[in-house]
């Protein structure tokens, strides 16, 4: 199959690279990028030479390291020689030297050294489509709606509703939902809309042509989900988004152990109707559920729901489920990956009695399981910055990253490691791309203002604030229990001045866990900010002789605790952190 962009790129950009290819191929701009599109077996400079002639674009990410490189400056020079159109995305603010002046000299840059990197990949994406000069129906583009620029049948997958009668049961459907997207997305002769997309329409009330058009796509798949007992009903319906018109619908009551059957069904049904042919890798790829056991799938499912809450309680009942999920499969991968992501939080935060050995053993069991599964090298990268293994942590987070683009848990755990290094250009990236990847998540919202303030980017500040508040806002209201959304809500205040309103959230959040370490902490960090240096200190001092390496790193580096560095008392702080 074709492909209208060839990605040029310094492996030491490849978080960069990754949001670049993400951000394209989820506009339906076909990208090339190695080594994820080298055929096993391949000889590796053959599979670039033939993708660089195949090409219609070819976007060089260029870097320090980019411009030093010879398979760049090759790949660079073979696009050039083939009178490729030459895109360079610049995120280093320095010029080509040598050869790469020559071949980039005459091209037109897009800078993206300065603001989210979000924000940059968008403006790529509109520079590729208007040098690709076509929509998906091979018109010009004027302006509207943007269609994927793809020759394949196009479909977003709808959150299925939740018509069990108990709002406690949408994680299932959710979960069914994202199981579906995942499958879709396993097969090349279809262009699926992005889980991050698709799930902004949930709880919206628009009619299909309406969705269809806004992501120019032509089918549109939408169902629900009833849950009851040992039963369960799940419907489905194809549409075509152009007219409104049924493709494809069907009714599934069955057990609940044939979940798995239901959505294996549902994901060939829509091959069928689009009349989409599987490769042999993909039948395969297809037929493998995550685990035989509905039960442990259902106490997964349940897990990741309350592991991202982020909050000891939620922590330590997301282990429950996710550690039944094991009893009843002991092959269950994607538990064993919940399990160590639990005990990480639990010891990174609270300190809990947990060996890092066994954190360790449990990240490697479920790699062992499914070699393949971006979550479990991130839950492996996790495990391994608090071991203090950092080179081989940050290995972890980049193989996750490589595995799924699209990973939330993968950049938001690769950012958090990158800010305790004090790396906070690249922290800024991967949470950026963390955000949005998960556009209704405060928490990398107050991360980026907090990382922003850092580096100097302070125009920034005040558009993630306002956002992260708003979603902070929304978690408060849904789960009144949990102070993470108030501590950090309140931050995000401060930075938009609303500090009468910031000592109500925190005062909120103190009053909810007084004894949890993460809510005094950022609860000082909050006092700092607004000027209450008393209040800060008595909070550090009180948290930092319980406190892991990790904590005391953020203390060195975090921007909301500069108001006390230069104070008396700050001399104490440095003991404690020493």
């Amino acid at each position: 199959m074709g492909h209208d962009v060839f990605l040029s790129y310094s492996s030491a950009d490849r978080v960069t690279a990754d949001a670049v290819v993400a951000g394209l191929e989820e506009h339906g701009v076909r990208c090339w990028v190695a080594p994820r599109d080298i055929p096993a077996g391949s000889e590796y400079g053959e599979e670039i030479i033939e993708a660089v002639k195949a090409c219609r674009v070819c976007v060089v990410v260029f870097s320090g390291s980019a411009n030093a490189s010879p398979h760049v400056r090759r790949e660079v020079e073979r696009a050039v020689s083939a009178q490729k159109q030459i895109v360079p995305f610049r995120v280093e603010n320095l010029e080509p030297t040598g050869a790469m002046e020559y071949a980039l000299g005459g091209t037109h840059w897009l800078d993206a050294f300065n603001g989210p990197l979000t924000a940059h990949v968008s403006a790529l994406v509109t520079t590729a489509r208007r040098l690709l000069g076509h929509t998906a129906a091979g018109k010009p583009d004027g302006g509207g709606p943007k269609a994927p620029i793809t020759d394949r049948p196009s479909i977003v997958v709808l959150p299925f509703n939740n018509m069990s009668g108990d709002a406690e049961q949408e994680y299932f459907s959710d979960g069914i939902t994202e199981d579906i997207i995942t499958d879709l997305s396993k097969v090349s002769g279809l262009y699926v809309v992005a889980r991050n997309t698709a799930f902004t329409y949930k709880g919206r009330s628009l009619k299909v042509e309406e969705i269809s058009r806004e992501l120019g796509v032509t089918f549109v798949l939408e169902g629900s989900v009833r849950k009851a007992g040992a039963r369960v009903r799940v419907t489905g319906q194809l549409i075509n988004g152009r007219d409104g018109g049924h493709v494809w619908a069907d009714r599934y009551d069955r057990e609940l152990t044939d979940i798995f059957a239901i959505q294996d069904e549902i994901t060939h049904a829509i091959v069928e109707q689009l009349k989409v042919k599987l490769l042999p890798q993909e039948k395969k790829s297809l037929a493998q559920a995550p685990t035989d056991n509905i039960e442990a799938y259902t106490y997964y499912l349940r897990g990741r729901q309350f592991l991202h809450r982020h909050s000891k309680s939620y922590y330590q009942l997301a282990r429950r489920m996710f550690t039944k999920a094991v009893e009843l499969d002991p092959l269950y991968a994607r538990a064993y990956s919940g399990i160590a992501d639990c005990d990480s939080f639990l010891v990174l935060h609270y300190h809990q009695d947990v060996a890092i050995d066994s954190i360790l053993a449990t990240s490697a069991r479920a790699i062992e399981l499914e070699s393949g599964l971006a979550e479990a090298h991130a839950s492996r990268g996790l495990a391994l910055s608090l071991a203090e293994r950092t080179e081989e942590a940050m290995a972890e987070f980049e193989r996750a990253v490589k595995l799924d683009p699209n990973s939330f848990e993968a950049h938001y755990f690769y950012s958090r490691a990158r800010f305790a290094q004090n790396q906070l250009p690249q922290a800024a990236a991967l949470c950026e791309r963390a955000a949005a990847l998960k556009p209704d998540d405060y928490q990398t919202y107050a991360m980026l203002a907090m990382i922003y303030n850092s580096i100097g980017r302070q125009a920034e500040v005040a558009e993630v604030a306002r956002k992260g508040v708003e979603r902070a806002q929304a978690e408060l209201t849904l789960h009144p229990e949990n102070p993470r959304p108030a501590y950090l809500g309140a931050i995000l205040l401060i930075a938009l001045g609303d500090h009468e309103r910031a000592r109500e959230w925190i005062s909120r959040a103190m009053a909810i866990d007084p004894d949890d370490i993460l809510t005094q902490y950022n609860s000082a960090c909050a006092y700092a900010r607004m000027g209450d240096s008393g209040m800060a200190f008595d909070l550090l001092e009180r948290l930092l002789p319980h406190a892991n390496h990790e904590t005391k790193s953020w203390v060195k580096v975090d921007s909301d605790l500069d108001a006390l560095r230069g104070l008396p008392r700050y001399q104490n702080v440095l003991r404690l952190i020493a």
